[in-house]
């Protein structure tokens, strides 16, 4: 049996329109039933992933920013952390501020942002559904670079940056390869989310990469916790869609993902089941845990 099922959150856990399919949901509470632990893993911050695991159950621990923290709810406190240091972050700020691009930055609170677009205008149409306990925290700020340098505390988790020209987005990239003790995801695809507003729906499609510090990615931090638990690796099951899932896909016990993810994420998996919008996660539990 597996004894930690780790699960992604956007396109895998989450359907197209940020939701949690109640085939999803009752699947996650048998598997816990049965004794399995349930984990999200998530580039998103800790706010965020903290509510959408207490509206599925799984509320003992979660990893956050691509794993560059580890969160015990029961507990209340940070078990881990490897977050980028506010020179690390003024560094990115200049070099995107220089190159005009768009960027994000993810505390363990929420999202700092000059304005809403790309990734963070799917999370504003979000919290939009949401009462006001479990909405990610969008933080608009004119001068982010001033604003985090008046901010020397060390929980920035991740940096995102986005646009729709791939051309500029491939030019950024080399200039941040260049910056020493970060890492940069080599994203491979085209970011695709869909926005409902009233009767229509319309797509945000976007070029992204996200930036943590040295070493973070979520088969460390899996890595971290089984140990404190004493679960070995052959026990984990990991369940994810994209690049920053790569490490868990690899190395977990068994690996797999989504039918949605691009062709080289599933070539990295051990089995492939159904999308993000066809129930994909209750199915593979179904199968490999109940």
């Amino acid at each position: 049996m597996y004894k930690l099922v780790a699960i992604d959150l956007d396109g895998t856990l989450l359907d197209s329109y940020g939701q949690i399919s109640d085939k999803n949901k009752i699947a996650i509470k048998n598997a816990i039933n049965k004794g399995a632990e349930v984990v999200l893993t998530s580039g998103r911050g800790s706010t965020s992933v903290k509510n959408l695991a207490l509206d599925i159950g799984a509320n003992n621990y979660i990893i956050c920013g691509n794993g560059a923290m580890i969160y015990d709810m029961q507990k209340e406190e940070l078990m881990y952390d490897n977050c980028l240091s506010q020179k690390k972050v003024l560094q990115l700020i200049e070099i995107c501020d220089e190159n005009s691009i768009y960027y994000s930055i993810y505390t363990k609170d929420g999202i700092i942002t000059k304005n809403l677009n790309y990734n963070v205008l799917f999370y504003h149409q979000e919290n939009a559904n949401k009462p006001d306990e479990k909405k990610t925290k969008i933080n608009i700020v004119q001068n982010i670079y001033d604003y985090v340098l008046s901010r020397p505390d060390n929980d920035y988790i991740k940096f995102n940056i986005c646009d729709d020209n791939n051309i500029i987005f491939k030019s950024i990239i080399n200039k941040l390869k260049m910056v020493k003790g970060i890492d940069v995801l080599d994203v491979g695809h085209m970011s695709r989310k869909l926005i409902k507003s009233g009767t229509e729906v319309f797509a945000v499609e976007y070029y992204y990469t996200e930036i943590t510090s040295q070493n973070v990615d979520k088969w460390n931090a899996i890595t971290y916790l089984i140990n404190k638990l004493g679960i070995n690796e052959n026990e984990v099951m990991a369940i994810g869609d994209n690049i920053n899932d790569a490490t868990m896909l690899q190395n977990a016990g068994l690996g797999v993902a989504m039918e949605n993810s691009a062709p080289y994420i599933k070539e990295m998996a051990d089995v492939v089941t159904s999308s993000n919008n066809e129930d994909g996660v209750a199915k593979i539990i179904e199968e490999k845990v109940l």
